[in-house]
This record gives C-alpha cells, sequence and structure tokens, in this order.
C-alpha cells in the first residue's frame, strides 16, 4: 500500500482519542491525512497527544446535537467518518432501562447522528463512512444486553445507509472487531481465567491489538476499497468462525 493513499483528504475519528479509534487515526495521518480526532471530556482532549501535527483533537458529545453541529458545521468537505465511539454499562446497569437507553443512545443514535451530520460534506468528495461494530453484533452478549443489540443495529444500519447512498458515491462499511487490548477490555484481559477461554477459541490464538483493526478500517476507507459498501469486515483472529 502507498504510504500516502491519503495525502490532502480530511477524516473524523469519533472516540478517536483512545483504543481502536487512536489507532486508526495514526494510522490515517501517517499516511497523509488530516485528521479530527474526539472524546467525550476535556481531560480526554487535553491529555491526547501523538507526534502528528495534522491531528486535532476536539471535544464531542454523539448525544448532543449541538455539539456535532458545532463540529461538523466547520467541515466544507469530509473524506472519510470512522464512528468508533462508544460505551458499555457494566455491574448490569444495561438491564435498567436507563442503563440500556444511554448505551443506544451513543452507540446507535450517536453513528446515526454522525453519519446524516456530515453527509452533505461527505456528498461534496464522495466520502466514505466505516462504523464500528463488534464481534457482538453477531453473538449475544448476556452481559450487555443493550451492547450487543446496538452493535448489531450498527451493522443494519451500516448496509441501509449504504444502499440509500450508493447513487451518490458515498460508501459505507463497516469493521467487526472481536477481543481486542484496550481500555476497554482490561477487566476481561487482566482475568487468567476469562482471558484463556478467549484465546482457546480464537485460532490465531492472541488478543488483537488496536492496530490489527486499524488497516482493514484504512482499507475500507481507500481507492483499493472503491467497490467495496455495504460490506461488514470481522477482525477477530477467527473468533466468529468456529
Amino acid at each position: 500500500m502507498s504510504g500516502n493513499r491519503f495525502q490532502n483528504k480530511t477524516a473524523v475519528v469519533t472516540g478517536g482519542v483512545s483504543g481502536i479509534g487512536r489507532a486508526v487515526a495514526l494510522r490515517l495521518a501517517e499516511e497523509g491525512a488530516s485528521v479530527i480526532v474526539t472524546g467525550l471530556t476535556d481531560e480526554e482532549v487535553n491529555g491526547f497527544s501523538v507526534p502528528f501535527d495534522s491531528i486535532q483533537a476536539r471535544r464531542l458529545d454523539v448525544t448532543d446535537p449541538a455539539s456535532i453541529r458545532g463540529l461538523t458545521d466547520r467541515l466544507e468537505s469530509l473524506h472519510i467518518l470512522v464512528n468508533a465511539a462508544g460505551i458499555i454499562q457494566r455491574d448490569g446497569k444495561e438491564f435498567e432501562l436507563e442503563g440500556f437507553a444511554a448505551v443506544v443512545d451513543v452507540n446507535l443514535h450517536g453513528t446515526m447522528r454522525m453519519c446524516v451530520a456530515c453527509h452533505d460534506p461527505l456528498l461534496k468528495v464522495k466520502g466514505c463512512v466505516i462504523n464500528v461494530g463488534s464481534l457482538f453484533s453477531s453473538f449475544g452478549a448476556a452481559h450487555a444486553p443493550a451492547y450487543s443489540a446496538s452493535k448489531g443495529a450498527v451493522v443494519q444500519l451500516t448496509k441501509s445507509l449504504a444502499a440509500a447512498w450508493a447513487a451518490e458515491g458515498i460508501r459505507v462499511n463497516a469493521v467487526a472487531p472481536g477481543w481486542i487490548r484496550t481500555a476497554f477490555t482490561d477487566s476481561v484481559s487482566q482475568s487468567n481465567s476469562r482471558s484463556k477461554a478467549i484465546l482457546d477459541r480464537t485460532p490465531l490464538g492472541r488478543w488483537g491489538q488496536p492496530e490489527d483493526v486499524a488497516g482493514p478500517v484504512l482499507f475500507l476507507a481507500s481507492n483499493e476499497a472503491e467497490f467495496v459498501t455495504g460490506s461488514v469486515i470481522p477482525v477477530d483472529g477467527g473468533y466468529s468462525v468456529v
């Protein structure tokens, strides 16, 4: 792959101050893109540090239309939107309606809000969207019904927007990460028994790294994927095929 595939291109990566989003932003910048990453709090944004002047961090709440407009109204055009912002509620909170609704509002409604708000800037340059699903887009999650339901819906939203916007030249795809080592999965990766169960089921025999997800995202954002839309790429070391 070329080292400057995204020269003179602009990208927004929600949730890009950490984890998978951060890895994606770094790879985009390495290949020439100007990138806006977002975090929910001032602390996250102010604490974001990377060796690229081409990456800017801004505060964004994907549940707040005014916050979204504050970001997207400044965009004249947009080549790449990566929706990586997401949450999970622990300790049974997703079984309470308030907790369930909060997760769906961020993971599903937030993704839709960003897609709609970025439609016109994307249209100007025939840009693309990459949504971040999950292995739980396909599997039930006994501990996290809202997370699983929202990520399943993100996949269907991806396919629906791909069909709706194809005639306008906007491609919409998704990745479905498996067990990736981030702060999001610390409680699982640090448990020997739970980690062993995951590794025993994963054909490639290891945890994924955020960079493992960044590669497929960049492929979907690139010219190499010009005839790809409505697709969902599992990035799970084979977990979903056994």
